[in-house]
């Protein structure tokens, strides 16, 4: 006979999904299974760990990306090819865009806010909202965007490149420096202590299109899903229009989050969309089921678990018991207090007198 995969219905609690080839079993003998089947398997986060893990992260990624060697003259070389490679495909509106956005002043002022504040706020506001309200994906939606900055900070050490902004003999605005507004790293006050040559790929367009994606997939608003695919689309424009981009680089962080889907996909056997949205806590929380391992089941199969077995439950229910069971049960029987006999009423009939026995004198 074929396994039976159990679907969980969206807004339900899944229970604690089985690692590689377990199965559920109330009764009998424990299998626990290894630590790396239980990785692999969705967890409810923990929020202590996750607000650490995230804030050591992005310590790390700004490390790294600023330690990278300023390859100036490579930085410089790999641009202006970027460029002849645009203009060969007729692609090349970089320059048009950034002039006719600088324009028109309160636009370029507000694009310039949003290329230095939207990119950590949405990105922090949708890992909040995957915590609180799809646990059971949270793990494997960070994985994607963990792994897609890793292979972003590979980018950034073996093709350095210089944004537009910063091209020789190119006409491209600095935006940031004309408009004199607050908050971005590559311009201003603040370059001095950031890579101004890591702009291959753009991490901008990787965040955002990874939570665009999130968005779409898991929220059930419609107009939300909307604006999860517009979010990503107004970043492309802003950093094309600040000068901070070429299209293509928003090209490397589409690829960079390609491979971050793959490495998550690889680890979870599924997309986080297809993993359940709550799951109970196999190891912390009450009530929790433990595994068995299954002959022949697929290794890391997520959201699925054992069917009933009712043969199984009858043939146990039809077992004696067993005797000391048995003689807690007479034991029982005998202590228990006999029932009480109710009282008379007082105006049900007389009691009954004895014949009399006296014989006359």
């Amino acid at each position: 006979m074929g396994e039976t995969t159990v679907k969980i219905p969206e807004g339900t609690t899944a229970p604690p999904t089985p690692p590689a080839g377990a199965t559920a079993d109330a009764s009998g003998p424990v299998s626990r299974p290894g630590r790396l089947s239980r990785m692999r398997s969705p967890r409810h986060p923990r929020l202590w760990f996750e607000v650490l893990l995230i804030a050591v992260s992005y310590w790390t990624y700004s490390l790294v990306r600023n330690a990278v060697p300023e390859q100036k003259a490579q930085a410089l070389h790999n641009a202006d090819w970027i460029w002849d490679v645009e203009r060969s495909l007729g692609l090349a509106f970089e320059e048009s865009v950034n002039h006719a956005v600088n324009s028109v002043t309160w636009l370029v002022v507000a694009m310039n806010y949003y290329y230095a504040t939207l990119h950590f706020i949405v990105t922090i506001a949708v890992l909040v909202w995957l915590y609180r309200s799809h646990p059971g994906r949270y793990a494997a939606s960070r994985l994607i965007l963990f792994a897609t900055t890793g292979a972003a900070l590979v980018g950034y050490y073996l093709y350095p490149l210089a944004p537009p902004r910063l091209m020789n003999g190119q006409n491209f605005i600095d935006t940031v420096q004309v408009h004199e507004t607050w908050g971005s790293m590559a311009s201003g006050n603040f370059k001095a202590v950031s890579n101004q040559y890591a702009a291959m790929p753009s991490m901008h367009i990787g965040w955002s299109l990874w939570c665009g994606l999130t968005i779409f997939a898991l929220a059930r608003t419609p107009w939300v899903k909307i604006l999860g695919l517009l979010y990503p689309t107004a970043t492309l424009i802003v950093i094309v229009a600040t000068a901070n981009h070429f299209w293509l680089d928003a090209v490397g962080g589409i690829i960079c989050l390609a491979f971050g889907f793959g490495v998550s996909y690889l680890w979870y056997r599924a997309l986080p969309h297809q993993l359940p949205q709550l799951i109970e806590d196999d190891d912390e929380r009450p009530g929790r089921r433990r595994w068995l391992r299954r002959p022949g089941a697929h290794p890391g199969t997520p959201g699925t678990a054992a069917a009933p077995d009712p043969a199984g439950q009858a043939a146990r229910a039809a077992q004696p018991a067993p005797p000391a069971q048995v003689a807690r049960t007479g034991q029982a029987a005998r202590t228990a207090p006999s029932p009480r006999r109710a009282p008379s009423s007082p105006h049900g009939p007389p009691p009954r007198s004895e014949p009399s026995t006296q014989t006359a004198p």
